[in-house]
């Protein structure tokens, strides 16, 4: 599997359209839990890291369980493996006070044009 998909159940049969498996979710205990499954092999019914559970490459998170997921979010960032995270709006658009990617590239490179 190399996408998965994180976030409300509408966004989550959109992606089913074109190829990617998701899991719906609605609060931040749902979303840590799909989270570690998807990162870590967590299987929460076993209450250990599953070996076989198979992991995706990219995984593509709302920006509302990205908050959810916080620290556990920058964590998985700032440990240098799969899978690479992409962040999307949500249903509702784009939460107050997040750059695009383009503004952030902008912002990195000190190039406004």
């Amino acid at each position: 599997m190399d996408f998965f998909f994180i976030g409300e159940a509408e966004l989550v049969t959109a992606f089913r359209f074109v190829g990617i498996s998701g899991a719906p979710v609605s609060d931040a205990a749902a979303a840590r839990l799909v989270f570690r499954r998807m990162t870590e092999g967590y299987d929460e019914t076993a209450g250990a890291v599953i070996p076989g559970i198979e992991k995706c490459r990219v995984l593509i998170l709302t920006e509302e369980v990205a908050d959810w997921l916080g620290e556990l979010l920058i964590n998985w960032q700032l440990s240098d493996q799969y899978p690479l995270i992409v962040e999307v709006p949500g249903l509702l658009g784009r939460l107050p006070g997040r750059q695009t990617l383009v503004d952030s590239i902008r912002e990195a490179i000190g190039i406004h044009v």
